[in-house]
């Protein structure tokens, strides 16, 4: 029953990974469209890639074009050092995919990826205890944790327990950083 829940979560993460790369082109009665996965939920926003993004995602893309990032990513490939001013980092830690709490968390996450997306949050998950990932090392979780970082690097938020994305958007929206995106986007600067 574990391995079954821990195959459906690895196999969620890796089509979560799989939504973020075109699919290919398909000729229609009035020439080349897209074809769009059925069913798909949409849990990626266009964005142009940064020049430090990780080579996976940049391999076979021009530069300037707006790519599908995922909002949701597996923490194993990513170090924090990504995101440093581009993002803020929320990451999931359980000691196994089929932890109730991580479950609840990442059905919460899920009901509301544009509030998310909205703030440049990006979600990393850790469900693998045995393996000491750079994010492991670093945040030292012990059994389910969810942690907020900052833009700057900063561990703003710890909880033992899932948070709904309205909790954490509004944890958030009083970062001294987000205060400053606020006022700019009023000013138009």
């Amino acid at each position: 029953m574990i391995l079954a829940a821990a195959a459906s979560s690895v196999a969620a993460q890796e089509l979560a990974v799989a939504q973020t790369r075109p699919l290919p082109a398909e000729e229609g009665p009035q020439g080349p469209e897209e074809a769009v996965a059925p069913d798909a939920e949409p849990e990626t926003q266009p964005e142009t890639l940064p020049e430090g993004a990780p080579e996976a995602v940049q391999e076979g893309v021009p530069e300037g074009v707006p790519v599908e990032v995922p909002v949701i990513q597996p923490a194993g490939v990513h170090e924090l050092e990504e995101y440093l001013w581009l993002k803020r980092p929320v990451v999931v830690f359980a000691d196994s995919p089929a932890d109730p709490r991580f479950n609840q968390q990442m059905d919460l996450l899920r009901e509301r990826l544009d509030d998310l997306a909205q703030r440049d949050v990006v979600v990393l998950t850790d469900t693998d205890a045995s393996v000491l990932t750079p994010l492991r090392e670093k945040l030292r979780p012990r059994g389910f944790m969810l942690v907020l970082i900052g833009k700057d690097g900063s561990v703003y938020l710890r909880k033992p327990f899932p948070w709904s994305v309205r909790e954490i958007t509004r944890s958030i929206d009083k970062l001294p950083l987000r205060q400053q995106e606020i006022r700019d986007r009023r000013t138009g600067g």
